[in-house]
């Protein structure tokens, strides 16, 4: 049985374009970066926002104290999570709506081309630039695009749902683990089955279910020496400098084309068969849209199957930036008394952060005291998750495949996902369901990057899959 979703669903969508997209430009006007302590207030803003928007369409929420957590130094209050029901019908299936309402930092500094923080339409390419419109504002607000067109076209809502919306997933869900264990026999003790939208397709024309995501152990490297910053002039080749010991144990981790050098990793991977290497091998992906979405002529491989590989099944190790370094315009002589290089890994199975760790800080250890520095070296794993993977033929991921074909007109592809959402292995585990991974952007969206967009295309037409998807559940439920 099939069940599109109803004729005034979609036409209340298409009618209300606009007033959905005014919604979005309020949600990223408010900048809710939760890694930086200035910008608390606004995530606390944001969580105020949603809670206004949810509760005039009827749903009860809650928000969740998560305590205090400290952050550079400074002892912060969490972001609440919004824990959100709507319909207790016993004969219908329940469905957990998660989504995060923070966003990564953004600067026109940056080289952003616009105020990151002021949604900007292109009336040419249609798509809507601002932090936050793919990742992860454009879906949460999908979600309420679908219940204010249930709710002003009389439509009942084919399902019951829950809502588990934060505020920190940007800066490793803290707090939030704790609570989905704490809550899983009572909130969400009678969820059937989770949706998160929190990814992107492949590319710029093929939908996808995602089935599969990498985990992440993100790491600190501090080295301190001098007392206090010193001048090259007076004490170059007199004292051991932090930054040149930082540079030479970074080099140490990875090679350019992406061999990790830490021991031991390799063997943690799970190994790769025939059948899971053909996965790969069909979906509609090419090297030129690596290209085409990073912008350069850059990828590691001419074989499209291995650099897919080595996206969504391969561990990789990235290095992320140096803290304490010079880094203003001009020539300033300086040594600095003390760095901090972040990298981090992303994780697959078997891998995961405790298995992980302990190979890295003895690897960096070990080639720290190969220095012969009398510098001091200090390391920390600042946050972690490990890798989840579901069963991609569940009624869940049927129902979104239904969902797809009908709003798309394409059958999507089956993938796993290079990026990390921690709380999707916590919610598989602790509720016992099934997770799927629905995504409303596109490849090229540029989260986490700059000029971050969302095509309105996929905004409306998302938000009809989001609906469509719970109309397809309660079919196969039926």
């Amino acid at each position: 049985m099939t069940a599109q979703a109803p004729k005034q669903f979609l036409d209340y969508v298409d009618a209300n374009a606009d007033s959905f997209i005014a919604r979005l430009s309020k949600a990223v006007g408010i900048p809710s970066v939760s890694g930086d302590a200035t910008y608390r207030k606004h995530v606390f803003a944001m969580a105020d926002f949603l809670v206004g928007e949810l509760e005039a369409l009827g749903v009860a929420v809650t928000k969740v104290d998560l305590g205090k957590h400290v952050m550079d130094g400074e002892e912060l209050q969490l972001p609440p999570a919004l824990l959100g029901k709507l319909g207790e019908d016993p004969k219908k299936k329940t469905i957990l709506l998660y989504a995060h309402y923070d966003v990564q930092p953004a600067l026109v500094s940056d080289g952003w081309n616009t105020d990151p923080f002021v949604l900007t339409p292109d009336q040419k390419t249609g798509r809507l630039y601002g932090r936050g419109s793919s990742d992860d504002k454009g879906p949460l607000l999908g979600w309420i695009n679908v219940l204010e067109a249930h709710k002003k076209t009389g439509l009942e809502l084919p399902v019951n749902l829950r809502f588990c919306f934060e505020g920190m997933e940007e800066s490793g869900s803290e707090g939030l683990d704790d609570l989905i264990t704490k809550e899983a026999k009572n909130f969400f003790k009678d969820v059937d089955a989770v949706c998160i939208s929190d990814n992107y397709w492949l590319n710029d024309r093929t939908p996808c279910l995602t089935y599969g995501l990498r985990g992440l152990s993100y790491y600190k490297v501090s080295i301190t020496g001098p007392g206090r910053d010193l001048h090259s002039g007076v004490f170059g080749n007199m004292v051991h400098e932090p930054m040149t010991d930082l540079f030479l144990l970074m080099s140490k981790l990875v090679t350019p084309t992406g061999q990790i050098l830490v021991p031991g990793l390799d063997e943690l991977v799970a190994p790769l068969t025939e059948e899971e290497k053909k996965l790969y091998e069909v979906l509609d992906y090419s090297v030129a849209d690596v290209e085409a979405s990073a912008g350069g002529s850059v990828a590691l491989s001419d074989d499209k199957t291995k650099v897919l590989m080595g996206r969504m099944r391969y561990p990789s190790l990235s290095i992320h930036g140096i803290e304490g370094a010079f880094s203003a315009p001009g020539a300033k002589t300086v040594i600095p008394a003390s760095v901090h290089g972040k990298f981090s890994i992303r994780l697959v199975p078997n891998m995961t952060p405790e298995n992980v760790d302990g190979k890295v800080f003895k690897y960096l250890q070990d080639e720290f005291a190969k220095l012969g520095s009398k510098n001091t070296l200090k390391l920390e794993q600042l946050h972690g998750g490990k890798p989840w993977v579901a069963d991609p033929k569940h009624w869940n991921y049927e129902a979104a495949r239904k969902a797809t074909e009908a709003i798309y007109k394409k059958t999507p592809d089956y993938t796993r996902e290079g990026g990390s959402i921690p709380v999707t292995l916590t919610f598989a585990e602790a509720l016992g369901v099934n997770v799927l991974l629905l995504p409303m952007g596109r490849g090229d969206d540029g989260a986490h990057s700059t000029n971050e967009k969302l095509d309105k295309s996929n905004y409306i037409e998302g938000t009809k899959l989001l609906g469509t998807y719970l109309h397809e559940v309660a079919a196969i439920a039926s």
